[in-house]
């Protein structure tokens, strides 16, 4: 069973950055793309950024120049390091198994708890 492990939200002004972590397990990992997705207050999950097992990259739009997504595959490890914040991406921030794609599609397993990112003044 895979098992997803994120860390690293918090609280941040507008304009701070944040870094966030997953740790995945259960998986070989370096086998697998990764993505992280957000779900905010009354709103769907989104993906937000993917990363295929050859360092390819996908973003959202409303991330894109903002957010950029890397793995370490010896630490079984993706991040996402969060630049330029806006109170828009107040959400709480997932990673999971994605199917790698023209348009990626996942998760392939369940959720992991999250982390919260709060972004205000």
């Amino acid at each position: 069973q895979v098992h997803l492990v994120e860390s690293g939200g918090g609280l941040v002004q507008p304009g701070g950055s944040l870094r966030l972590s997953c740790v995945v397990s259960g998986t070989v990992f370096r086998f697998n793309a990764m993505g992280w997705y957000r779900r905010a207050p009354e709103k769907e999950r989104e993906l937000v950024a993917g990363i295929s097992i050859d360092m390819s990259t996908k973003y959202a739009d409303s991330v894109k120049g903002r957010f950029t997504i890397s793995r370490e595959n010896a630490e079984n490890t993706v991040y996402l390091q969060m630049n330029s914040l806006k109170p828009e991406d107040t959400a709480i921030y997932y990673c999971g198994r994605l199917r790698w794609g023209v348009s990626p599609s996942g998760p392939l397993d369940n959720w992991g708890q999250g982390t919260q990112v709060t972004v205000s003044s």
